[in-house]
């Protein structure tokens, strides 16, 4: 079995270099607009993926050392207030800043040794997390978030088709474990989606009439 968890690591450098793009042509204006998440622009969901990467890096990086480290050492509340103090700053500063986040972690990705890949714990407001579980952690945030713009130019039919093909297999089964006995499927109206629709369902960003809600995800 790899040690390292190549796909993910992958497939996060792929999701920052697509939010780099993105953000390098965004202006003030448009980091000012409401994003798809209730009461975020566009600069708070920037700023968070900034300082979840950040957050993460910091676990890494303690892991390294022969910690635990928190991902937000300040809790939740310190969380918010980040991404509040950082929301309202110019593009150009937005932009570099979750460039420089992104890049940052990769680097504390890279410099992980084999042992601390196998056995690096890390602590995040949900609970004690495996370092090896983190960069699919990352891919996942930078993804949904990059949908979470709500951009003409980026939506949930634009995800990484890898990251779909992985974060759907996870979510019908949480969808399963959640269901009665004896009704373990997707309905027929979900598997007649696309597989990004199907996911986008699932994790709550597509309202399907038809379907309802599919139930908490994590």
């Amino acid at each position: 079995m790899a040690t390292r968890p190549e796909i993910d690591l992958a497939g996060a450098a792929r999701a920052h270099r697509r939010v780099a793009a993105l953000a390098a042509i965004f202006d003030d204006d448009t980091v000012r607009r409401p994003s798809l998440l209730p009461g975020w622009t566009v600069g708070h969901v920037l700023t968070h993926l900034a300082r979840n990467a950040d957050g993460l890096r910091g676990m890494v990086e303690a892991a390294a050392a022969g910690r635990v480290g928190l991902m937000y050492p300040g809790g939740l509340d310190q969380r918010a207030a980040d991404i509040e103090a950082g929301a309202a700053r110019p593009a150009a500063d937005l932009a570099a800043d979750v460039v420089a986040a992104g890049a940052a972690l990769e680097t504390a990705w890279s410099r992980l040794t084999d042992d601390i890949w196998i056995t690096g714990k890390g602590r995040a407001p949900l609970g004690e997390r495996a370092v090896r579980d983190l960069p699919f952690t990352r891919w996942r945030e930078v993804e949904l978030h990059l949908a979470d713009l709500g951009l003409a130019s980026f939506s949930f039919d634009d995800w990484d088709a890898e990251y779909v093909r992985r974060e759907l297999r996870l979510q019908v089964l949480g969808f399963r474990a959640r269901r009665p006995m004896g009704d373990p499927d997707l309905p027929p109206a979900a598997l007649s989606l696309s597989p990004a629709r199907r996911l986008a369902w699932l994790v709550g960003r597509l309202p399907v009439p038809q379907l309802g809600d599919p139930g908490p995800w994590s």
